[in-house]
Order: structure tokens, then C-alpha cells, then sequence
């Protein structure tokens, strides 16, 4: 261990796996936080932690199961002449499962305006399915991230640490970000359309369709700067019309 510490493409691994997983958590980051935002408040926190918690415990057995992992890769059948692996049956199950949860919220965005009393009677005894729902999409959404860190550390214990660091700052990112979703409505409808695009992704990549990410990063950078006008603009309109008042 204390040869591993001494070695610099070891740290040099570390620090790119971080980034890596730092990165792509993004996705998970805007799921978690409209998930755990349909709770009631003094649940939310509880949820973010056991629902993290469980994923990272769920990434680390992934990481020990590096064989298995590697052989999801490999095509188990070939239906119409297309090659299906097990890694493509979960990639389009996961994509497809986030498109219904997306699309689902819009619905009742749309229908309900997100009124406060409607959304409390919808969640009663939904910790437990929330909760669910977070480790099983963070296992989705780290699935090609955890199959990239084989290729790329030769330790799994780098790889545990990478993994560690990256949750431990989805834990503290996820709560000011659903605040922030929740004081800004609009930007959580936002963020559902980026949860559409993204389990589109998810669904292609399956398909042996892959769309790179950096042009999803951009696409939601792009709106997320748009949005933040907006939001600007409003808050000078309103302190202009409280000025006036």
C-alpha cells in the first residue's frame, strides 16, 4: 500500500478517475435531486444519504467483480444479426426507466403545476422506492464509468478511492442543488428535459448508437446559461417593480 502511495501513475490514475466520475455523476446529481425532492423535507437528506450510501457500497462490489464486469461486454445473443450484451440490455433498461421517470414528472408538472398538498399525497410511504430508485440509476449511470476505471487503473483500490471521492461530492453537491431546484421551478423542468436526453443516450449507447457526452455537457451547459439569464432578469425585475412599490 505504502508502494502505491509513492507511485505517481498511481496518483495520476486517482486524479483521473475522480475527474471521471465526478463528471458523469452530473446525470445522477439532477436525478437524485428531483427523486429525493418529491419527499417530504425532513426525509430528504435521509434519503440522499442511505440512497448514496448504498450506491457507493453497490460501485465497490461492481469494482471487485472485475471479470464479471468486463464480460458484460460480450454479446450473449444475436437477435436479427445484432450483437446484445448484457451491458446493452442494462443500458436500454436503465435509459428507458429514466425516460418514463422524466417524462412521468413533466406530466405532473404540467397537469398538477407542482402544487405542494398534491405532491404530498403522492409520496406518502415512498421513502423506501426513492431511495431504490437512486442506487438503481447510480448503477445505470456508473456502469460505463466503472468498465472505463478497469481500463484505466490497474488497482482496485485506486479505483475504490475514486469512486469514494466522486460520491462523497454527489453528497454534497445533491443538497444545494435540490434547493436550488426548488426555489426555481422553471430549472426543474429543465433539468427533466436534460434527464430525457440523457436516458436517450443511455438508450442509443445500447443500441451501439453512442453519442458523446461532451455534446450532452455542452447542450446542458448552453440551456443552463440561458436559465441563469432568465433567472437574472427576473430578480432585477422584480427588485426594479419593489423600488417602484
Amino acid at each position: 500500500m505504502i508502494g502505491l502511495l509513492s507511485d505517481p501513475a498511481v496518483w495520476a490514475s486517482f486524479l483521473t478517475l475522480t475527474i471521471l466520475e465526478i463528471v458523469l455523476g452530473v446525470d445522477n446529481v439532477i436525478f437524485l435531486s428531483i427523486a429525493v425532492g418529491r419527499l417530504p423535507r425532513e426525509q430528504q437528506r435521509s434519503a440522499r444519504i442511505i440512497g448514496l450510501s448504498g450506491a457507493l457500497v453497490l460501485r465497490i462490489l461492481l469494482l471487485f467483480s472485475i471479470t464479471w464486469i468486463v464480460s458484460l461486454s460480450r454479446p450473449f445473443a444475436a437477435p436479427f444479426g445484432f450483437e446484445l450484451s448484457w451491458r446493452d440490455v442494462v443500458l436500454i433498461a436503465g435509459g428507458l426507466f429514466l425516460i418514463y421517470k422524466a417524462a412521468t414528472e413533466i406530466f405532473d408538472e404540467v397537469e398538477t403545476g407542482g402544487v405542494e398538498t398534491v405532491r404530498k399525497e403522492a409520496v406518502k410511504a415512498a421513502f423506501a422506492g426513492v431511495v431504490v430508485q437512486v442506487m438503481v440509476l447510480d448503477l445505470v449511470f456508473s456502469l460505463d464509468s466503472v468498465i472505463t476505471a478497469v481500463g484505466i487503473a490497474d488497482h482496485v483500490e485506486v479505483m475504490i478511492a475514486a469512486v469514494t471521492v466522486a460520491i462523497g461530492v454527489m453528497m454534497v453537491a445533491a443538497g444545494p442543488i435540490a434547493r436550488f431546484v426548488e426555489t426555481h421551478p422553471s430549472t426543474k423542468m429543465l433539468a427533466l428535459a436534460f434527464l430525457v436526453m440523457v436516458g436517450m443516450a443511455l438508450v442509443a449507447d445500447g443500441f451501439h448508437y453512442h453519442v458523446e457526452r461532451g455534446f450532452i455537457y455542452a447542450a446542458m451547459a448552453f440551456a443552463g446559461g440561458v436559465e441563469a439569464l432568465n433567472l437574472w432578469r427576473a430578480r432585477r425585475a422584480r427588485r426594479a417593480a419593489a423600488a417602484e412599490g
